[in-house]
């Protein structure tokens, strides 16, 4: 892939003025460090009797989810086994008015759920505003990122913005990548990790931008965590020379459920290279199937994309992206296909009125109609029979 040299090494001296930060002495290490949930604390009882708070795994320590064959195997024989063939499956949905504003107060008769177009019941619902765990994804690499370049300072102008607006409960990890993701500071409430990290994004090391890689390997690292998390993908969509392929990226992070909010770098001076005939067809070709890849991954996971072009921008995007993932309503069903066949299925949400069918109809103050949009996962992958 060509790219224009101009384009990469454009300098702040474009009315880019303002920005400052402290940067590390060196560029980033590699680590190996898991990006997961930090653990609950030691209940009161474990605390009276002394016990100390489980610790997170030590770096490079796999987490185990599920017993091992061996595990199964120490299993006193003739114990009791229980089986229990019931699937619920969990959905969290925002609904945003056409300014990104969550819309409250939706009664539960109006959510439609279809599984493969078969309509689900619904059996458990419920509303409310809770924490977030957020992964902020970063490109930062030698293809855009190079020091004191456009695409450096935007990248990381997004990425400290962010960080702005998160609140005390929150969770946050950063992970840079490039030839390869890095884990630069895990999950904490602890802000202040989380800005050491950015200090260290200076220097770039690699010129790959391998995005599928990245995004894949974050987004199984969060498979298990509950509650309300999401990816905060701060990039210019481009990959280089990642091992997977781009519908295999889409089916793992279908599989994984965790939706996707994009942010797409380096709007304004693409538009300003190509009108001045600066990148021909070829670049600007790839950079629309960047913008497009970004799209897909933000929609089939139930997120959002952004692509701004200007930096006042960027306050109303994490607005967006804070009211989608705070407010939410939380819907829960078990399948009528009870096949645990591993196969994927798709899901589809909408709003209905149920005396008709209908869409539903929303008003706002003045009783004008509202246009509205639906946030959710496009699916999930059924599980398979237990061995």
């Amino acid at each position: 892939m060509r790219i224009p040299k101009l384009l990469i090494t454009v300098s702040l001296g474009l009315a880019l003025t303002g920005f400052c930060f402290i940067a590390a002495q060196q560029g980033p290490n590699r680590s190996s460090e898991t990006v997961a949930k930090p653990r609950k604390k030691a209940s009161d009882k474990e605390e009276a009797q002394g016990a100390k708070p489980a610790e997170a795994p030590a770096a490079g320590d796999k987490i185990p989810s599920k017993f091992s064959r061996k595990d199964k195997q120490e299993l006193p024989e003739g114990g009791p086994t229980f089986r229990s063939d019931v699937m619920t499956v969990q959905i969290d949905v925002a609904v945003l008015d056409n300014k990104g504003r969550f819309i409250p107060n939706i009664p539960r008769g109006n959510f439609r759920v279809l599984e493969d177009g078969v309509p689900q019941q619904i059996s458990n619902f419920s509303m409310g505003e809770a924490p977030m765990t957020i992964a902020m994804v970063i490109e930062f690499s030698n293809l855009f990122q190079q020091y004191w370049s456009y695409g450096w300072y935007e990248t990381l102008t997004a990425a400290y913005g962010f960080l702005e607006t998160l609140k005390p409960e929150d969770y946050v990890a950063v992970v840079a990548y490039d030839l390869r993701p890095e884990i630069l500071s895990d999950f904490s409430t602890d802000k202040r990790a989380a800005y050491e990290a950015m200090q260290r994004l200076r220097i770039a090391a690699y010129s790959e931008s391998n995005l599928y890689d990245a995004l894949v390997d974050t987004a199984e690292r969060m498979q298990e965590i509950e509650g309300r998390k999401a990816i905060v993908l701060i990039a210019s969509g481009i990959d280089t020379f990642s091992k997977l392929t781009f519908d295999k990226t889409r089916r793992a992070l279908q599989t994984a459920g965790v939706p996707i909010y994009a942010i797409g770098i380096m709007q304004y001076i693409r538009e300003i290279y190509d009108a001045r005939g600066y990148m021909g067809a070829i670049e600007r070709l790839d950079f629309l199937q960047a913008d497009n890849q970004m799209r897909t991954f933000a929609k089939e996971t139930g997120g959002q994309s952004f692509f701004p072009r200007f930096q006042g921008e960027f306050p109303g995007i994490f607005a967006a992206i804070s009211n989608s993932l705070r407010n939410q309503y939380s819907l829960a069903y078990q399948p009528t296909n009870t096949a645990r066949d591993g196969k994927y299925r798709k899901i589809k949400v909408d709003l209905v009125n149920p005396a008709t069918g209908e869409p539903l109809r929303i008003v706002d103050e003045k009783g004008k109609p509202m246009k509205y949009q639906i946030l959710a996962k496009a699916g999930y992958n059924a599980p398979r029979a237990v061995e």
